[in-house]
């Protein structure tokens, strides 16, 4: 059978990064014998961050109270995302950007059946390269490097298509109460909240088959 995973989102979560890799394990798990269709989701962690973005620790500090807060839960995700192979390098990051239109470029991606290697892409280059995914020519050339047609994604970002992608978005969280992420709907029947282990999603997998007629 068919197996829909839709995952709820943001590309400046390092959660959601390590919740994709996690997702990634158990779906080889379970070795070809199901197919799995995953589709990704917009949530803005930050739905009023100015467009240019702001300094990464004039945000982390405002956020947490003190950056040195704010350094001691980068060094947990480190942590954790080197057991699942991410190398995360905060230090590198000078901006934490708005991400409308990376979330915009991720639906255009969807268009194109390269959706999860964009997000990979936009994941990896602000997580791993420090590079400002806030920015549109970056986005452009990472969405290009990940396979997304380079034409197309500077004529959509110049447009405003992909907003409904935001909107609706909105309204799926709304209406699975997400207030936060990563947030992963299994089979349209089970949801999983926060970066789960594989095993939690291979039991979410196998609830669903066993249910489903």
């Amino acid at each position: 059978m068919n197996l829909a995973v839709d995952v709820v989102s943001d590309v400046i979560c390092p959660w959601c990064y390590i919740g994709k890799r996690r997702l990634e394990k158990a779906i080889a798990a379970l070795d070809g014998q199901h197919a799995v269709q995953v589709h990704w989701h917009p949530f803005q962690l930050n739905p009023t961050m100015p467009k240019a973005g702001i300094s990464r620790k004039e945000y982390r500090t405002r956020k947490f109270g003190s950056w040195e807060r704010s350094m001691e839960l980068d060094a947990q995700v480190i942590a954790a995302g080197e057991s699942d192979g991410i190398h995360f390098a905060f230090d590198k990051s000078e901006t934490t950007p708005n991400t409308v239109d990376a979330h915009r470029l991720i639906w255009l991606a969807d268009q194109n059946d390269c959706q999860d290697a964009v997000v990979e892409a936009l994941f990896r280059a602000y997580f791993s390269e420090g590079q400002d995914i806030g920015n549109r020519q970056t986005l452009i050339d990472v969405a290009a490097e990940a396979g997304l047609d380079r034409q197309a994604a500077d004529t959509m970002l110049n447009s405003d298509d992909g907003m409904e992608a935001i909107s609706n978005g909105s309204e799926l969280s709304q209406r699975h109460g997400v207030t936060g992420v990563p947030f992963f709907i299994i089979g349209q029947k089970i949801t999983l909240s926060g970066a789960q282990q594989a095993e939690t999603f291979l039991e979410a997998f196998r609830r669903v088959m066993n249910s489903s007629p």
